[in-house]
């Protein structure tokens, strides 16, 4: 759908359901007011890392995050995840495309890949909480989003549950891969929420390096 027809949607949308702080419940047009984005500017801790640094032996070449994934954060991330919240999801992409590192990091790809969930987990909690994330993203810039690409063929125990050996073997073989003459040399960047141990992430970049992608970085909320 070309971008100008996604904007008269989404002003549709917007007018029939007034934005909301997603902190304070306000009305407010960017989804989050003045006060509480003042309170979360104090947890902001934006980051790039790239692979040699912390992330070795990984098939993604950086990643970015906003936030460390504790406090005030955490509490929000786990309800716009689990307590049907979903409206979150703005508060969340109107702060973090503020950040000008980041946003002008994200404008270097072509085209964005939310990490996907089982049609069990979709049906259960009625949305994917990255993909949201990535059709926002995909609205306020010149991104490409590709939601027909990676698949989850399977529902998997909660990564949450997990310790770090056993994420790691609770994601092999879960994911697949379609149409990837769409990724075909593509700079592509992946969205999830958090980002702890990296199984997830990385094995999602594993499957996508089949389609013989430029280069894939991963963009989360939040790191542990």
């Amino acid at each position: 759908m070309p971008r100008a027809s996604r904007e008269i949607i989404r002003n549709i949308f917007m007018h029939i359901y007034p934005q909301t702080c997603g902190i304070c419940g306000k009305l407010n047009t960017n989804s989050l007011c003045n006060k509480c984005k003042i309170e979360l500017k104090k947890e902001e801790d934006a980051n790039i890392i790239k692979r040699g640094e912390e992330i070795e032996n990984k098939y993604f070449n950086e990643l970015m995050y906003i936030f460390k994934y504790e406090g005030q954060i955490r509490n929000l991330i786990l309800d716009y995840k689990f307590n049907e919240k979903a409206y979150i999801y703005l508060t969340f992409v109107n702060f973090l495309l503020n950040n000008r590192k980041i946003f002008e990091n994200i404008k270097t790809y072509d085209t964005i890949i939310p990490v996907p969930i089982s049609k069990k987990r979709l049906k259960e909690r009625g949305y994917n909480q990255s993909y949201l994330i990535a059709k926002e993203i995909v609205s306020q810039t010149n991104l490409e989003l590709v939601n027909n690409c990676l698949f989850k063929t399977k529902n998997i125990i909660e990564q949450s549950k997990l310790n770090k050996e056993d994420r790691v073997n609770n994601v092999k073989g879960v994911y697949a891969l379609k149409n990837k003459q769409l990724i075909e040399n593509k700079k592509i960047l992946i969205i999830d929420d958090i980002y702890t141990t990296g199984s997830t992430v990385n094995e999602c970049s594993k499957i996508l390096r089949q389609g013989n992608p430029k280069e894939i970085g991963v963009l989360v909320l939040a790191k542990d």
